[in-house]
């Protein structure tokens, strides 16, 4: 098999710094590349005194990767950040990494300057989750709250094109990540670091890393409620967000049909599991009004969410419609609910909710 990164990250991961850290725990691996078994990459130091004490360092990951099965010529290089001071050439700042081993961390953490936390999650996919978390977070700001918006659904992220925002996120120090603006709503997405097409294939640890970056080290300012749009399903991301941050509380989203019903009752269990609040259900896609007869249906069947509801004992927050002009504007970029109309005053309703009960 030829020779990986992960396989080079694994050989590094075994040699310990003389703190107790590693090159890959400390984050000192530059410019790593492999062109056929020949492997070259950079130990980036703290300091340039702290590079000068590195050589046998520099030589024992040489040595390491060079046993790899599969590894041909291993060149590896130090480099530190350049002095400070007059005469110095200033040091641009590093680019921002998204992804990696996630850090440990308190259970329970808060984000700083934001007053509550609201997880927008489901139990499977194409129940319109991200539609939702888009046009309810732009509702929640036309009525006066100062709102985040947050996509943790790494894999397919769909917030940039939803709220129609494209540009990179800065990052004055490589480490801090400043949020876009769009409609009213301070947002961040894995989306906004990558290409619209590039796929984010990645373990569980990178995962969980990604999303705690995207809750500590993004500028949100103060926020009334910071919504978290989450992936489908009970994974990696629900788990971490779950146990690792102060969450208000959670708000499933289904369509009235049995099978998605299914997979909500287990979105459900996973939160009473790691004792999440569940603040509410919303009934997507509930009816439908044809643009021709004016007719009302049920494609997806009527109220079975509602009845999901009341059975549990849980707050039943309200109906949306299957709508054209929904998907059009979620595609254009701008939310349905930065509008008017009868669907921008359902999410509008839906707000009023969420606040009257002191959840946003």
């Amino acid at each position: 098999m030829p020779l990986t990164k992960e396989d080079i990250h694994r050989a590094l991961e075994a040699i310990t710094l003389p703190d107790g850290g590693t090159l890959i725990s400390r984050d000192m691996i530059r410019a790593l590349g492999i062109a056929g078994g020949d492997v070259r990459f950079v130990i980036e130091a703290p300091t340039a005194e702290v590079a000068k004490m590195m050589e046998p360092l520099r030589k024992a990951a040489e040595a390491a990767v060079a046993r790899l099965p599969g590894a041909g010529t291993v060149q590896v290089s130090l480099t530190a950040p350049a002095p400070g001071g007059m005469g110095a050439k200033a040091k641009s700042p590093p680019s921002l990494k998204i992804g990696g081993h996630a850090k440990p961390q308190e259970d329970g953490q808060r984000v700083k300057g934001v007053a509550r936390i609201l997880a927008i999650g489901s139990g499977k996919g194409g129940v319109g989750k991200s539609t939702v978390s888009s046009n309810l977070a732009v509702a929640l700001a036309r009525q006066g709250r100062k709102v985040g918006l947050l996509d943790a659904d790494i894999y397919g992220p769909s917030q940039p094109r939803m709220m129609g925002v494209n540009k990179r996120p800065s990052s004055p120090d490589g480490k801090t990540i400043i949020p876009l603006k769009a409609h009213g709503v301070t947002m961040m997405s894995i989306g906004l670091m990558l290409a619209e097409d590039k796929a984010v294939v990645w373990r569980g640890p990178m995962l969980m890393g990604a999303l705690q970056q995207m809750l500590g080290q993004v500028e949100w300012g103060e926020l009334d409620v910071l919504l978290v749009d989450l992936p489908p399903g009970t994974g990696d991301v629900q788990l971490t967000l779950c146990t690792k941050t102060e969450l208000t509380g959670a708000v499933v989203v289904s369509t009235p049909q049995d099978v998605a019903l299914l997979d909500a009752r287990k979105a459900l269990d996973m939160f009473a599991t790691l004792k999440t609040p569940v603040l509410g259900l919303i009934e997507n896609m509930s009816t439908f009004t044809c643009p021709h007869c004016g007719g009302e249906s049920h494609p997806f069947g009527q109220g079975g969410v509602a009845s999901e509801a009341e059975r549990l004992g849980l707050p039943y927050l309200g109906a949306l419609p299957l709508d054209l002009d929904t998907r059009i504007a979620g595609d254009g970029g701008t939310p349905i609910a930065a509008g008017e109309g009868p669907v921008a005053d359902a999410f509008g309703v839906l707000a009023k909710r969420l606040i009257d009960g002191g959840m946003a």
